[in-house]
């Protein structure tokens, strides 16, 4: 391999990495269906939630920074939803000069809600990944019963994601030495370089599909059924109950006690 696409797994002694992983699958649902429960502008449980999640971060021997910066990613796409402070009506909390544009408390408060959902719904996502191995979560998943098709489509795009990105990379590497700069001599134009990028995403697309035929072909003669077989068995202990109740008590209250 010559792309980095390593595991994010982080691999800790910790209470939370021994847990069972369908325990971390559930906890992890839950805490995301909190988040989206949670009322609008209710900044006390966004906080608590936040809470718990830096200190489960904590507990499993990570950087409490560990999620924190990888969740940005999340910034883009909660962009689709910046229109919001100027289209919401309500009472006005900022007019900007110039513009005609009036930012509304409603607006804002349900932009800020929006923002702090993804972002910590994201940072979740992260930690379940950190701590539970990804053979160990496709079983977790098969064990709640997830779709069959569901969770083998997820294991071959996760396991062939990095061949593909390896055969990307050697096509990019074969169009850097076709664009070399010699001396004395003009590099391509930027509509070159354009018409070649197309190319090999075409390219890509063509040898993936074919690859994944041969694979499909290859996996039907070995006795595939749709079904992916694992050794991997996990036993849920007086710890994993445990820490599923408390999970459930410390996400919930705060819901119900906003509620009333």
């Amino acid at each position: 391999m010559h792309y980095d696409l390593s595991d994010q797994y982080h691999h800790r002694s910790s209470p939370i990495h021994h847990l069972d992983p369908r325990v971390k699958v559930v906890v992890t649902f839950f805490y995301i269906l909190a988040l989206s429960l949670t009322p609008e502008g209710a900044w006390w449980i966004f906080g608590f939630f936040l809470v718990i999640l830096l200190s489960t971060v904590w507990l499993a021997d990570l950087d409490l920074t560990f999620t924190i910066k990888r969740s940005f990613i999340v910034l883009p796409f909660v962009l689709a939803a910046v229109a919001l402070p100027f289209t919401t009506p309500g009472s006005s909390l900022l007019k900007i000069p110039g513009l005609g544009w009036t930012v509304t408390e409603p607006g804002m408060i349900r932009f800020l809600s929006i923002l702090a959902r993804s972002w910590q719904a994201v940072q979740a996502a992260i930690l379940l990944t950190a701590t539970t191995r990804f053979p160990d979560l496709l079983w977790a998943l098969s064990a709640l019963r997830f779709p069959k098709p569901l969770v083998s489509t997820i294991g071959f795009m996760y396991r062939y994601l990095f061949i593909v990105a390896d055969e990307a990379l050697r096509m990019i590497r074969a169009r850097t030495a076709r664009s070399a700069q010699v001396t004395g001599r003009a590099r391509p134009s930027i509509r070159w370089h354009g018409r070649v990028a197309g190319s090999m995403v075409g390219s890509l697309f063509l040898r993936t599909l074919a690859r994944s035929e041969r694979v499909y072909a290859a996996m039907i003669a070995r006795g595939y059924d749709g079904h992916m077989r694992s050794l991997i068995r996990f036993r849920m202990t007086n710890i994993d109950w445990i820490a599923s109740v408390l999970t459930v008590l410390l996400l919930g209250t705060p819901l119900i006690v906003s509620l009333r």
